[in-house]
């Protein structure tokens, strides 16, 4: 051991010792954990069944959003005071663009928060 230490002209030997410490993860290996949120087999229980999301706006054939209507603004905005995206709550492009743009005036005019109270 005090040779390899000691050992200023052999590179390789100082090396490999370092080599074999580390344990790096292995390249394009699967993860040993599952999927990193927690949400892999589900142990003892029904299986989850997904409904597919269907747009609010489109099967209420609601055309435009009104940035005044506090209470429908405020179902797509979390408690943090963010804009929900749309795969969390299954609008479509069109009136996804269109509730941005309504909770963005209902900001501005003090009807939303910007940001949760603290």
């Amino acid at each position: 051991m005090a040779d390899e230490n000691n050992n200023q002209g052999g590179s390789e030997t100082s090396s490999a010792p370092a080599e074999t410490q580390r344990s790096p993860r292995p390249a394009g290996g699967p993860r040993q954990g599952g999927r990193p949120g927690g949400g892999g087999s589900r142990e003892g229980g029904r299986k989850f069944f997904r409904r597919k999301k269907v747009c609010k706006f489109c099967t209420e054939k609601i055309d435009s959003i009104n940035y005044k209507d506090v209470r429908l603004l405020s179902q797509f905005v979390a408690e943090s005071g963010k804009i929900v995206p749309r795969r969390l709550t299954g609008v479509c492009t069109q009136h996804q663009r269109q509730l941005s743009e309504a909770i963005k005036q209902a900001r501005n005019i003090a009807l939303l928060p910007f940001a949760a109270g603290h």
